[in-house]
């Protein structure tokens, strides 16, 4: 299962990481671990290289390759084996959502120790009580987590995930920007932006992070209509698709990305359907599809 790297356009950008994991342009494009639970940090690093990665966008949250509460042990571990097989760890998923929950500081500390230089926070829900509220209260905690990432020089990332807090850039836009840029921006979904925004909403949304656009999430979407309900009413659905099959309009984003000069990890994620009756089928499977979306990321990006 072997994919060249040639192919992935390097732009007009300064170092992207800190530490020693540094690279101009976009990238390095990594692969979300989650979509690996059944694999140890070896055998991860060993298909994702094999598949053409250039490094891991590792899960360190419950449930995750790194359980948040042993990753003063288990994250120093899981990143030498990772960057042993010749692969780079340039941030990693939390699931934190402030700086006062117990695993922040251990988890934020040790990957500033590591020189991860980035990290995706959690989800913050809305109770539509006040929304206005909320918001500002999320856009606090994530403030929170922006000030510990400072101390240990680990870059924070709010993410524009759909029916969360913040799922529209705009609404959340204007606190972040009172943060500071060097260690608080924007974990930017494409594919969420297209959800939550349509057709032009997502460029909107494009445009208000750029600035502070710290990393990437790749993955695609459609909408369905499912069958009607028992009361008469039409239902729909979002529908997670390969690359290219929904309805991201990827050359105009990887266009708008080299316009601004982006640099920063990009982030796979392959959040669609794949099958298997074991684990060696899901993850044979999985890095088939993983391979093909990589080669349509990278020739899109060619492109550009």
């Amino acid at each position: 299962m072997k994919l060249s790297t040639a192919g992935l356009v390097i732009l007009n950008a300064s170092s992207v990481q800190a530490g020693d994991e540094k690279r101009s342009g976009p990238g390095p494009i990594c692969l979300f671990s989650k979509h690996l639970p059944m694999l140890d940090w070896k055998d991860l690093a060993s298909v994702t290289r094999e598949a053409g990665f250039d490094g891991i966008d590792l899960t360190v949250r419950p449930g995750g390759h790194v359980l948040p509460e042993r990753a003063e042990t288990d994250l120093p571990i899981a990143v030498r084996t990772i960057r042993e097989s010749g692969l780079a760890v340039p941030m990693i998923t939390t699931g934190l959502v402030t700086a006062s929950e117990p695993t922040a500081t251990p988890v934020i500390s040790t990957a500033g120790q590591l020189g991860i230089p980035f990290c995706k926070t959690g989800y913050y829900k809305y109770r539509y009580a006040s929304p206005r509220t909320e918001m500002t209260a999320a856009v606090a905690q994530f403030a929170s987590l922006a000030r510990l990432g400072a101390r240990h020089r680990v870059v924070t990332g709010f993410h524009n995930h759909c029916g969360n807090i913040g799922g529209a850039i705009a609404d959340v836009a204007p606190e972040i920007e009172k943060l500071d840029p060097q260690w608080a921006g924007y974990y930017f979904d494409v594919r969420h932006a297209v959800c939550e925004g349509g057709s032009e909403g997502w460029r909107l949304a494009f445009h208000l992070a750029v600035p502070r656009m710290k990393m990437i999430a790749i993955k695609d979407f459609y909408w369905e209509r499912a069958a009607n309900r028992a009361d008469g009413s039409n239902a729909w659905r979002q529908v997670n698709c390969p690359l290219g099959e929904g309805m991201v309009d990827w050359r105009l984003f990887t266009r708008l990305l080299r316009e601004a000069s982006w640099s920063g990890p990009i982030s796979l994620h392959l959040e669609y359907s794949i099958p298997g009756k074991s684990d060696a089928e899901r993850r044979d499977k999985t890095m088939i599809a993983a391979q093909r979306d990589l080669a349509f990321l990278k020739a899109r990006l060619a492109e550009a």
